[in-house]
């Protein structure tokens, strides 16, 4: 029992610091220049420009309103994590508004301001997505098309914010649609290569002697495991031994010291790899 608490107070945890990275981007450097690319901050910035009322205003109605549409559609399928940042989501651009009114961009340099309203909101999605929380917002009403439709989710959000980034250029101007849609196009794989690097790992093949040192070193003290099977040189005729291995990226430049210190001779082959699922990493935890 403690240990599931302190594993759902870290994910709490770490979902709550991704949720302040999302709200810092929109508010100090997406909000302020009008850049409407991205589901429901997109809209807010095109609907304020229209309306008296602010872009975090707006956040907090569609936002609230589209979890009255989740617990209508999805019901108990609809998860307390993406209720979570919704909530806070709103709170804090609606505090960020009271605290720090803001009635121009923080900086002269709206290419400045435009990477940084892409990279944190996309390492905040990245962050989320990979400890399995949904950011809420659009991702609610792909999650009711899922259940309901057969609509291409993915195709259905994009054109969404297609429709969005061109409204942005008859509201304000050429220049930030163009910005908005640089926007567009650039959050998704920025997410992705994001996404990539947080679950990077490396695979080891280490065609050596006598792997029981090795194999020593990865139990006791990089708590790793490891598979050995027999292998036959092509060239020396010689019986070899192949150790496979995955390791998180900081183990992995230990293991690789050890080997080069204790069994120079060995052969060593290191591979990056995006994902691993199994005991250890991910999925079978």
């Amino acid at each position: 029992m403690k240990a599931k608490l302190a594993r759902t107070a870290f994910e709490y945890g770490v979902i709550t610091v991704a949720t302040l990275l999302l709200v810092v981007g929109v508010y100090f450097f997406k909000f302020p220049n009008n850049f409407s690319f991205g589901g429901v901050t997109g809209i807010a910035v095109v609907l304020s420009a229209m309306s008296k009322a602010s872009a975090s205003s707006y956040t907090f109605i569609i936002n609230m309103a589209l979890l009255v549409l989740g617990f209508l559609f999805l019901g108990k399928s609809f998860g307390a994590k993406t209720v979570y940042v919704s909530v806070l989501t709103s709170v804090g651009l609606s505090a960020l508004e009271k605290l720090f009114p803001m009635s121009a961009p923080l900086t002269t340099e709206p290419v400045l301001e435009l990477i940084f309203a892409i990279f944190l909101p996309a390492l905040s999605a990245a962050i989320l997505f990979n400890i399995g929380a949904s950011g809420g917002g659009t991702d609610i009403i792909a999650m009711i098309l899922k259940k309901y439709t057969s609509v291409p989710i993915g195709t259905a959000l994009f054109l969404v914010d297609c429709v969005i980034v061109i409204s942005s250029c008859f509201v304000f101007d050429i220049q930030t649609g163009l910005f908005s849609l640089t926007g567009l196009l650039a959050k998704s794989l920025v997410i992705d290569n994001v996404i990539e690097s947080i679950n990077r790992c490396k695979v080891f093949l280490i065609v050596c002697d006598d792997p029981d040192p090795i194999c020593e070193f990865i139990y006791r003290d990089l708590k790793r495991s490891a598979t050995v099977y027999k292998a036959h040189g092509a060239f020396t005729h010689n019986q070899k031994m192949i150790i496979m291995s995955v390791m998180k990226r900081g183990q992995a430049v230990q293991l690789r010291n050890f080997v080069k210190r204790y069994q120079p001779g060995a052969f060593i082959a290191i591979v990056n790899s995006s994902e691993i699922i199994g005991k250890g990493f991910r999925g079978l935890n």
